[in-house]
């Protein structure tokens, strides 16, 4: 059993509380991010978008959180290659310190390389990925922080695709269906389609939604 654990950023106040149901919750800033009572819907992003791409070696993950999407990235035996991309450095302390049980495992494994900062400078660099997956918000309409709003636009969408080897494929978590964000990936890439993910969370079914674009426009490989 783990006290709340509590850190300030420049961005804000992150906190890690075990609940009463012994399930652990973080919030940023009062916001409730997730918890891991119902993890399937981030599981998904990343075995959903795998399954799109023939052969899937190289993936960035953008959003650490929990470590729920990159576990499910790691359980993929074609995977050689994982880059993690989390803003906040406590989560990535967190995971390490095994205070999120099992997190250590996951950042010790020799596929994955964490990295603190935020994705759109990371994608900098000349990698390139054959899978890119977006976890870094409660989608584009509900916001961690306001300046993620450019993760969901045109110019960085069309960034993601220009890392993506031929055959990859980019997805993204989010709350809703978004049609705003479906209209923007619909401008970089050909494919795009949103997965319903029906869930249950604080004994209400909701539904969460996957947006997963292929077959970028313009990108040339």
């Amino acid at each position: 059993m783990i006290d709340d654990v509590r850190v300030r950023s420049p961005r804000g106040e992150l906190v890690l509380r075990r609940r009463a149901d012994g399930a652990l919750e973080l919030r940023v800033n009062g916001v409730f991010v997730m918890d891991t009572t119902q993890t399937s819907s981030e599981r998904a992003l990343a075995t959903s978008v795998l399954a799109a791409v023939e052969r899937p070696r190289r993936v960035l993950v953008a959003g650490l959180g929990l470590g729920c999407t990159l576990a499910a990235v790691l359980d993929d035996e074609r995977i050689a290659h994982v880059d993690v991309v989390e803003l906040e450095r406590a989560l990535i302390d967190w995971l390490r310190a095994d205070i999120v049980p099992g997190g250590a495992a996951l950042l010790a494994d020799p596929r994955v390389r964490a990295h603190e900062g935020d994705v759109a400078q990371a994608l900098d660099d000349s990698a390139s990925y054959d899978v890119v997956l977006l976890d870094v918000d409660n989608g584009p309409d509900y916001l961690v922080h306001d300046s993620n709003i450019d993760l969901y636009r045109a110019p960085f969408l069309t960034r993601c695709a220009a890392h993506l080897r031929s055959g990859g494929a980019l997805g993204v978590w989010s709350m809703n269906e978004s049609l705003g964000l479906a209209e923007m990936l619909g401008k970089v890439f050909a494919d795009v389609c949103a997965l319903p993910q029906p869930v249950r969370h604080g004994g209400r079914p909701q539904t969460y939604w996957l947006h997963l674009a292929t077959s970028p426009r313009w990108v040339a490989h």
